[in-house]
């Protein structure tokens, strides 16, 4: 059984990712890493010189690859990967989706010392840009998830622990 983290960006899955698998001593998996390994360019590069629809096929591919090969690991999605329903579809085959989430506030202090993050939106200032896309993917990444945890203003391993817990409590671990 996979432990998939999903939610906004800044909400602190790669981070969380990493506590989890120190702790459960396996293996982790960061979809936007797979996904610039495979295309061999940032996915910044990838968005400015081909595109965000681009961007998605190339996820869709790598999603698929790994939910279909790995077992028994943490795997950290990019925040967008609920916007395709094969996507999520394919993840839970084997993994059960931990959504993280965080007051904006919060999210854009994580997001705004990133430059590499490219725009998702690109007409609105950095602020609205984040609140609009939040609001409208919510409601996918709570139809998606197996359960959610707010991250706002706990440490990445002290959320790492409850993700266990609630794990061992379900039998899914």
């Amino acid at each position: 059984m996979n432990i998939v983290l999903i939610g906004y960006r800044g909400t602190g899955k790669s981070v969380i990712s990493k506590s989890l698998t120190d702790i459960l001593h396996c293996r982790g998996y960061s979809l936007d890493e797979e996904i610039t390994q495979q295309a061999g360019k940032s996915i910044r590069e990838i968005v400015e010189q081909e595109g965000w629809v681009r961007f998605r096929e190339i996820e869709r591919g790598v999603v698929h690859r790994i939910s279909s090969e790995v077992r028994n690991s943490i795997i950290d999605c990019g925040g967008g990967v609920v916007m395709d329903e094969h996507n999520v579809t394919d993840l839970r085959r084997n993994g059960k989706l931990v959504l993280l989430t965080s007051s904006l506030e919060k999210i854009i202090q994580r997001i705004s010392r990133d430059s590499n993050r490219p725009p998702l939106e690109g007409k609105l200032s950095f602020r609205e840009e984040q609140q609009k896309v939040l609001i409208e993917r919510d409601p996918q990444y709570r139809a998606a998830a197996d359960c959610t945890f707010e991250t706002t203003h706990l440490e990445p391993r002290q959320i790492a622990l409850k993700i266990i817990t609630r794990f061992k409590k379900k039998r899914w671990i």
